[in-house]
């Protein structure tokens, strides 16, 4: 890797824990190139894509790099898809790594690895590349449901912005508990709450468990008629997060049509402010996934996403 220049800012993403982990760990190998705490910011895709780029130097973590990234001595971390290469920009890319791994390797280029480090990261690797087939595979998920469950600034602070004390945390109890007891009730409600949005993708309707693993299951059961699966879920600024998973690769395309992103099989979107309950958000994936012309005239979410 090239040498790396002191930047004002690491961003990442707020909601997985391999954002969490990528940015605590550039925080780390930023303090041992240059001496000081850099301040972590963290981000959802709809607020990334509207973020002014105001620093002279920054470095991203678990975001797609774009033209706009494009800055002499700025460092992109990442493993999503992107259409034009850097120009100016340190771009450390590579789909089969989750973006924490990625940062990992350079932690260990610079002597600052350890053997908790490791086993952390291959988790959330193995996690966040949803390797079904691994046999840490659930327990990756347990992990990864940290900060799904608790959300990304408070995990941060009930571990101190110290990466190592997530491994083996007590917390984890509550996850295999949950996951144990709560995903047998959820997978069976919610096989009898799905409904059609599109010929193509489904809208499950959850209440209890893993919604990720839950979706998972759905799919993978072979007995549904969609290939994407998608879920709602309200924030607490009263806008909906929609979440698109699949087995083959029709996730992110279907993400990407809601100005969202992410991975192939497992991606996301922030809907429009205007929609700002179920049943909007409901019709809203209606009409950009199985536009009619009345649908077009009549929803305004419709209209804030095209002209966004």
């Amino acid at each position: 890797m090239a040498p790396l220049s002191r930047p004002e800012v690491i961003c990442t993403h707020e909601s997985d824990l391999d954002g969490l982990l990528a940015g605590l760990l550039l925080q780390r190998l930023a303090k041992h190139f240059f001496g000081s705490e850099v301040q972590l910011q963290a981000w959802n895709y709809q607020g990334w894509k509207n973020r002014t780029m105001g620093e002279a130097i920054a470095w991203i973590a678990d975001f797609s790099f774009e033209p706009r990234l494009d800055r002499p001595g700025w460092l992109i971390v990442d493993h999503h898809v992107f259409t034009s290469p850097p120009r100016q920009a340190q771009l450390v890319h590579d789909p089969l790594k989750s973006a924490s791994l990625l940062v990992y390797d350079r932690v260990r280029e610079a002597g600052l690895g350890n053997a908790t480090l490791d086993r952390l990261v291959q988790l959330t690797n193995v996690g966040d590349l949803w390797c079904s087939q691994d046999p840490d595979f659930v327990l990756a998920l347990d992990y990864a449901s940290l900060v799904k469950e608790y959300g990304f600034w408070n995990l941060h602070k009930v571990i101190g912005g110290d990466p190592e004390k997530i491994l083996d945390h007590p917390l984890l109890e509550v996850m295999g508990v949950k996951r144990r007891i709560e995903n047998p009730i959820g997978l069976a409600w919610s096989e009898m709450h799905i409904e059609k949005i599109s010929p193509d993708v489904g809208l499950v309707q959850t209440s209890i468990g893993d919604t990720n693993l839950i979706v998972h299951q759905l799919l993978d059961g072979g007995t549904l008629p969609y290939k994407v699966l998608v879920t709602l879920f309200p924030k607490a600024n009263r806008t909906f997060v929609a979440s698109f998973r699949s087995l083959t690769g029709e996730a992110l395309p279907v993400a990407n049509r809601f100005q969202g992103g992410g991975h192939p099989n497992a991606a996301g979107a922030t809907l429009p402010r205007s929609v700002t309950d179920t049943e909007s958000a409901v019709a809203f994936l209606r009409e950009t996934l199985a536009p009619s012309d009345v649908g077009r005239r009549l929803n305004p979410a419709f209209a804030e996403l095209t002209l966004s």
